[in-house]
């Protein structure tokens, strides 16, 4: 889609990212992707027990292990971009508390006031505000956490309101993603926070971007089988054959390990390697970015737009899915907005009744009991790197 000429300049970032724009490492990854006609078609043998993705045990070993035991992605940033904004999020069934506080520090708190245990925020949208009081009693916190006021405090023998703040979780920002550990009571681990992904994804701009639109999918899967599209391309010429599919080749993407997260980038379709020395050429129109962050997180390029999921499992068949668009700008005219609504209704449309809807049918023929393994092909390598990590942390 080509953009409108008022979408071509802004004045707080240019709204046309170029190859020279980007990360060090992001640049040397794009110089590595061969012109498709030299393209290898590579083999695997590689599979995975089916009852990975059915199993009940299987599943609480992982929340065990993967989901509790270290800081994994849980929102985007820009939902609480300025200091004094606050924001409810339920998406992992844990009521929490995502803030900003007027100093600009991130926090993530329990969703529960001190005095009875009731939730303090009962929306999941952000707001501007200095403080937040529960709807029950009217005790009043700050974004801090601190406890402010407390209603008829003359009733309370001997109340220490200092002992009464929020419970808060283990927070970091780290390239425009909020990491949290969800359990306080473990020993903070942000180790999976590597230098180079921050690098990456702050030469991406992501800290700086606007939220144009995100959406809530409920999905019943597995969440590996959520994230297992957007670790390879074997299925893009066919499942979006009717949609994206013709904008992209079908070979191997050139991959990369930063920490426990993997890279893929891939050239667009009739990609050559004199397409990088394009001078003000669009680099998200040339090449597409793909970023999954461990365990839950995928960040994906795209010419006018980044999307961000985080997939947050529920159970062993249930995947919540938060989709996020991100724009290098608000829209500020009608064509810059046709352009974002358009953008914004095909990508949900991709997501959600393709790649989504293909997660949903293979959980159903899984538990089934009709496979015993599934097996990968080469152009799903990096769906067995991503096991080999996800296994590593596991007893």
């Amino acid at each position: 889609m080509n953009a409108p000429a008022a979408l071509e300049a802004g004045p707080a970032m240019p709204l046309v990212q170029t190859f020279d724009m980007l990360s060090e490492s992001q640049r040397a990854a794009m110089k590595r992707i061969v012109a498709h006609d030299a393209a290898p078609a590579p083999q695997i043998e590689f599979t995975t027990p089916a009852s990975m993705f059915t199993c009940p045990e299987r599943f609480a070993l992982e929340q065990q292990h993967l989901f509790r035991a270290r800081a994994v992605p849980l929102a985007v940033s820009a939902l609480v971009a300025e200091p004094g904004t606050a924001m409810g999020h339920d998406a992992l069934g844990i009521p929490l508390i995502i803030s900003r506080d007027k100093q600009g520090e991130i926090h993530v708190f329990l969703n529960a006031c001190q005095h009875k245990g009731a939730k303090l925020l009962e929306s999941c949208d952000p707001v501007k505000s200095a403080r937040m009081t529960c709807p029950y009693h009217a005790w009043t916190f700050g974004l801090d956490g601190k406890l402010i006021a407390v209603a008829r405090p003359e009733t309370f023998a001997n109340l220490d309101k200092s002992s009464r703040n929020l419970a808060e979780l283990p927070a970091r920002e780290h390239g425009g993603i909020i990491w949290v550990m969800l359990d306080r009571t473990a020993e903070p681990d942000f180790s999976p926070l590597v230098p180079d992904l921050a690098s990456d994804l702050e030469a991406l701009d992501l800290p700086r971007l606007h939220v144009y639109g995100r959406k809530r999918f409920e999905i019943a899967a597995n969440w590996k089988l959520v994230l297992e599209p957007f670790l390879e391309g074997y299925h893009v010429q066919r499942l979006h054959a009717q949609t994206v599919g013709p904008m992209f080749a079908d070979v191997p993407n050139v991959v990369d390990l930063l920490g426990p997260t993997i890279r893929q980038i891939s050239g667009k379709a009739n990609f050559t390697p004199a397409d990088l020395d394009i001078a003000g050429e669009n680099i998200h129109k040339t090449v597409t970015t793909v970023y999954n962050m461990f365990p839950n997180c995928v960040i994906i390029t795209s010419p006018w737009y980044v999307s961000v999921m985080l997939l947050h499992p529920r159970a062993a068949d249930h995947t919540t899915v938060e989709y996020h668009m991100l724009t290098r700008a608000k829209p500020d005219n009608p064509k810059a907005e046709e352009l974002y609504a358009k953008s914004y209704a095909m990508i949900l449309n991709v997501f959600g009744n393709e790649d989504f809807r293909a997660a949903e049918i293979s959980h159903a023929g899984l538990s089934t009991g009709a496979l015993d393994t599934c097996v990968y092909s080469g152009l799903e390598a990096s769906i067995a790197t991503y096991y080999g990590v996800l296994d590593s942390y596991l007893p």
